[in-house]
């Protein structure tokens, strides 16, 4: 098929939707097949569910697929046609062999019964789904909850990786997965169910904050090198620890160096990395900007998640995917069935490169976790009584190419002297290395981590609470201007509004999917609103 549409991430045409080619890079048969993999995901899903109802004890590597197929069509992840397709093929066998088990298949809902191995028939398919549902309300709902899903998924993952388990949010996804294929829903159930949602992804969240925390140390605070040195390197991106972990420990003593980019960055900051001689620092900047970085790095590149941008020819040979990450014609490495994966064809290609290219020197620092931030509490709430900290703002979120945003920067220049920025993500690239100083002692921006680690401000903000002995988290001298990008950042906003907080203002535009009714509501139930210009938004927060 040629015709597609695609309106799960900011940068979708127009803030309306993709329907030839997705902005990100995606080809329209990628994209049909994706919606492909969610629809038949749907399907097992609702399988599973039912056997769940009949008392039957459902495996963690079922769980696991339903997260990876979700993870695997967040933007930016997987452009690999004939991947998705076995991902497809792998659902359809799996859920042919769990129909079996059923003692009764006649209420169930198509996308639970359809199997079928035909390629036309898929295409076929495929042009049903890209059918609009009437009720742009009742659709809007619905793809709030399946890209939430999506976000909180790629978190459950990272937290199954490293062995942590919590089939309760698995039982969530699935559900939510299936009450959306229910035609007989109705706007109120949505509503309530899309808040359930925000307190699951808390959960998946709070998962993943333990899992890190427990497997690589308490974050600390650090200043982390921007510059290289002059050995061959290779450079890892994305979001997963425990391949930075592996490739860390075999690449120890081979003269090859390891070095961040973009999300990977909070790497730096856990202790049990810090022990590798051959982790130099940081390279580069937010994700969007890895073609020029990536040319000028030299060496092989990881790309251990979602944010691989269309690699150029030049340097196409140097990109290897894992995990969920999939992209025609780069070399993808598999785990074993342990999860160990082998980094040689990486560490032995960059023996034979020059080191990297030096596109900035210095220093950035972060860190500020929320047990590190807790443990500046007095100072931060002396800091707060005596005047010195008029206001914090959470400037939380994802970073993108477009010229919009420019506003972050200059939003972030312009704060008042008393302004203290709370941030985790990629968005942080906007601000991150201006020269924004300290009150007291303390950074004028706190880097919590990637946005997996977006758990630790709504931690900080609960903590600030008890501190000042508030009743309301909207009491807080606290301001939210978050960015958003793709689903993680949905999560993570649905997370914030079961939280409690109010007020939120995202950018640089409110999602593409959102009906004018729903965000009606959203501004009536929670006072969320888009971004005005620099000065407005700077007169509004601080008067």
């Amino acid at each position: 098929m040629t015709n597609m549409f695609c309106y799960q991430c900011q940068e979708t045409l127009n803030n309306k939707g993709c329907t030839k080619a997705g902005v990100c890079g995606k080809t329209a048969q990628v994209a049909n097949r994706q919606d492909l993999l969610i629809w038949v995901t749907k399907g097992l899903s609702e399988v599973i569910e039912n056997l769940r109802k009949s008392g039957i004890k459902i495996e963690k590597k079922i769980n696991h697929i339903v997260t990876d197929n979700l993870f695997v069509t967040i933007t930016n992840a997987n452009f690999d046609y004939e991947d998705i397709n076995k991902k497809i093929e792998k659902t359809l066998n799996l859920k042919e062999d769990l129909i079996k088990k059923l003692e009764d298949t006649n209420n169930i809902s198509a996308a639970a019964k359809w199997i079928s191995y035909d390629s036309i028939e898929w295409n076929e398919k495929q042009k049903d789904l890209l059918k609009i549902v009437d009720d742009e309300n009742i659709r809007s709902l619905k793809d709030l909850i399946t890209f939430g899903v999506k976000g909180m998924a790629a978190y459950l993952h990272h937290a199954n990786i490293l062995g942590y388990e919590d089939e309760e949010i698995d039982k969530f996804i699935q559900l939510a997965l299936v009450t959306t294929l229910r035609e007989d829903i109705t706007l109120d159930e949505l509503v309530k169910f899309t808040l359930t949602t925000g307190d699951y992804g808390v959960k998946a969240m709070a998962l993943l904050d333990e899992a890190n925390r427990t497997t690589y140390g308490e974050p600390e605070i650090t200043k982390v090198n921007i510059g290289v040195k002059d050995r061959p390197g290779i450079l890892i991106s994305g979001h997963d620890l425990k391949d930075m972990e592996m490739l860390l420990e075999q690449t120890k003593d081979t003269g090859v160096d390891v070095y961040t980019h973009s999300e990977m960055l909070p790497a730096n900051y856990y202790p049990k990395f810090k022990k590798y001689d051959n982790f130099v620092g940081n390279y580069g900047n937010a994700w969007w900007k890895q073609r020029e970085e990536f040319e000028a790095f030299n060496g092989p590149i990881l790309m251990t998640t979602n944010c691989i941008v269309a690699p150029k020819e030049s340097y196409k040979n140097r990109v290897f995917t894992t995990g969920v990450v999939g992209f025609d014609g780069c070399t993808h490495i598999k785990s074993d069935e342990n999860g160990n994966k082998d980094f040689t064809p990486l560490i032995e290609m960059a023996k034979k490169c020059s080191s990297p290219v030096e596109i900035e020197k210095g220093e950035i620092i972060g860190g500020f976790a929320h047990n590190q931030v807790i443990a500046l509490a007095d100072k931060i709430v002396e800091a707060v009584k005596n005047g010195d900290i008029e206001k914090f703002v959470v400037m939380a979120g994802c970073d993108g190419r477009h010229k919009s945003r420019e506003y972050y920067t200059d939003f972030a220049e312009k704060l008042p002297k008393k302004a203290v920025i709370l941030t985790a993500g990629c968005a942080k690239y906007r601000y991150n290395k201006l020269n924004l100083g300290d009150i007291n002692g303390i950074p004028r921006v706190l880097d919590a981590g990637q946005c997996n680690d977006s758990y630790s401000l709504a931690i900080i903000a609960m903590k600030l609470k008890e501190v000042f002995e508030l009743e309301d988290i909207n009491e807080l001298p606290i301001v939210y201007n978050i960015a958003w990008y793709e689903q993680k950042a949905v999560i993570v906003l649905l997370a914030l509004l079961a939280l409690g907080v109010k007020n939120i203002h995202l950018g640089p535009t409110l999602p593409a999917f959102l009906s004018e009714d729903v965000v009606n509501l959203l501004i009536q139930e929670f006072g969320i609103s888009g971004i005005d210009s620099v000065e407005n938004d700077l007169d509004l927060f601080f008067g």
